[in-house]
């Protein structure tokens, strides 16, 4: 065997969900993208899909999947995390994501997988399911996302002033008085601008603002006006996520819930925080009713996975989604 088989198998022994495989893949266009593999050979196949656009899966997204049962695969979309290179928006649009992803099942071997994600992993999910049906034995959605303007705008030009409104003030106060009009677009704008003077507030203020909307009970409510001007690292998620919101997420109006009825034979399960203020649970409801997919509230949990009882309620519905598939293969 291999120093490094060796050393996989050893990390394995110490820790049942380290890796098994890693490694940068190329899929076109420049881009190489992280991925890793967990669990075992001949498990339940299945991939997670990380939020933003432009974050990337951390190590405790592993956990979600039971490596006795899983053959799981996790990977950084382009342009995030790992994937190379770092940051970039050439040739990243919703169809080249969803191309990487049959790319990558493919390399495995798997016919069929589980498709879980959040936020905008939902939205992924939702497309990739949709193009390719066959290919998708099940899903797990956390906090819906259609990838719409439309739930943008509303989630910070009216649920931020209604449930924050010092903070809607903050958020305001980045822009100049003319740009205040059409807050949502302005800050899309700057933080495209090549310019850092204009691109470094903005994407701190957003990123500072949509986390605080994220979390149900946030450590701090306001933006830290020094802090918005310091010369630090800038968040990454920023750029991608203007990137893809000023192009309506490279999709058609109403894509996702319009073509709801392709997803009618893939089993699904949403789970849901009652009180997500970025993905509310009026857009699961309107989903599940054209899937049709069980919805799984949590109580007193906003839409981050790490709200009280949310990662434990993913981790319940993969395994949950992955018994009815098995019992499906058993039934037929």
């Amino acid at each position: 065997m291999a120093p490094d088989a060796d050393a996989a198998r050893f990390a394995r022994r110490a820790d049942p969900f380290a890796p098994l495989t890693q490694e940068h893949i190329a899929v076109g266009d420049g881009h190489e993208l992280y991925v890793e593999s967990i669990g075992r050979d001949g498990g339940v196949p299945a991939v997670y899909l990380h939020g933003g656009p432009g974050s990337g899966c951390q190590p405790d997204h592993r956990r979600l999947f039971d490596p006795e049962r899983f053959h799981a695969v996790l990977f950084d979309q382009r342009g995030c995390g790992r994937s190379r290179p770092k940051g970039s928006r050439d040739a990243n649009t919703l169809p080249h994501l969803i191309a990487d992803l049959e790319l990558i099942r493919e390399k495995f071997g798997f016919e069929r997988w589980l498709v879980a994600g959040g936020s905008w992993g939902a939205t992924l999910a939702l497309a990739y399911a949709q193009a390719h049906p066959a290919r998708v034995s099940g899903m797990v959605l956390r906090a819906t996302f259609l990838g719409t303007q439309a739930e943008v705008e509303k989630g910070f030009t009216d649920v931020l002033p209604r449930f924050y409104p010092d903070l809607f003030d903050d958020f305001l106060g980045v822009l100049p008085p003319e740009e205040r009009v059409r807050p949502v677009e302005a800050y899309w704008r700057r933080i495209l601008d090549p310019d850092a003077a204009v691109h470094g507030p903005a994407a701190r203020a957003w990123h500072d603002t949509e986390r605080i909307l994220s979390e149900h009970n946030p450590t701090r409510t306001r933006l830290d006006p020094a802090s918005l001007k310091s010369g630090g690292a800038l968040p990454s998620t920023p750029f991608m996520e203007a990137h893809y919101f000023i192009n309506d997420c490279f999709m058609r109006p109403d894509q996702l819930m319009a073509e709801a009825a392709r997803l009618a034979d893939i089993p699904g399960i949403i789970v849901q925080g009652r009180y997500d203020l970025l993905c509310p649970p009026s857009t699961s409801h309107a989903l599940a009713a054209r899937w049709p997919a069980e919805v799984r509230f949590v109580e007193e949990a906003g839409h981050s996975l790490y709200d009280p009882g949310v990662r434990n309620a993913v981790m319940k519905a993969i395994a949950d989604v992955a018994s009815k598939i098995l019992a499906s293969k058993i039934a037929k």
